[in-house]
């Protein structure tokens, strides 16, 4: 599961790192260091310029809101709120199959995230959440694999407004893998550089294979810190998130 991570990066400047551009709104997206659900997110994806479905797509740094909605909702916030999905099932599930089979694959970049294990019995008699934050070894950023859907409202539909989109994704998460497991049994999905051509591409049918959990390798290289009960309330919001406890 990964419910919370942090991203301080400008998109502007993640875009040139990457060769991408940029499409983000200069007010919607800014350092986070406690990202939660339903906010507007930074996420990387790759498309054909609008109109021209034969030129070569281009990758793009957009907005989204951290949250799938799917094509077929009636209602926005009536359903449940899909911000993971399950690596095992994505290609059956009605909520993400049109997205992981037909092209609607994306990337969550971030410096980290942030997961909960059981502690202690508090006060109330219920066991406590202990917070931990994982981020790589070498201050690098992580790219988890997403997936993400277009959505409007009937109304719109009716009107024929074709400007009223909701770009909303979810990010991919899969089985634990090393000392991850003593945290928590799920992890997203980390995307390793070498496959982002083929898990972006629209017109590339997904390969089941980059799917799979990441790589003891790859997994140890991902520091694994108890952090402070700051993270719990979504209101704090800062560096000191990050530090680790004592």
């Amino acid at each position: 599961m990964c419910g919370r991570y942090a991203v301080t990066t400008d998109p502007a400047k993640l875009a040139a790192e990457i060769d991408a551009r940029n499409e983000v709104p200069a007010d919607q997206v800014g350092p986070d260091y406690n990202v939660a659900p339903t906010t507007s997110v930074m996420t990387v994806v790759e498309r054909h310029e609008p109109g021209h479905p034969d030129d070569d797509p281009a990758l793009r740094v957009r907005a989204m809101r951290w949250g799938l909605v799917p094509s077929y909702t009636k209602v926005l916030g009536k359903g449940p709120l899909l911000f993971n999905a399950r690596a095992e099932t994505v290609l059956e599930k009605p909520a993400f199959r049109k997205s992981a089979a037909g092209g609607k694959r994306c990337l969550f970049p971030m410096d980290g995230w942030y997961e909960w294990k059981p502690g202690p019995v508090g006060p109330n008699g219920k066991p406590t959440k202990i917070p931990f934050y994982m981020s790589p070894k070498d201050g690098a950023r992580l790219f988890m694999g997403g997936l993400w859907a277009a959505w409007r409202s009937a109304e719109d539909r009716a009107a024929g407004d074709d400007t009223a989109w909701l770009s909303s994704a979810a990010i991919i998460t899969t089985a634990a893998v090393g000392e991850h497991r003593a945290i928590h049994d799920r992890m997203p999905l980390v995307m390793p550089h070498e496959y982002w051509d083929t898990w972006l591409d629209p017109d590339t049918p997904l390969d089941p294979a980059l799917l799979a959990p990441p790589t003891e390798a790859l997994a140890d290289a991902i520091e694994i810190r108890e952090v402070a009960p700051l993270v719990n309330r979504v209101a704090n919001n800062g560096p000191e998130l990050l530090e680790p406890v004592s």
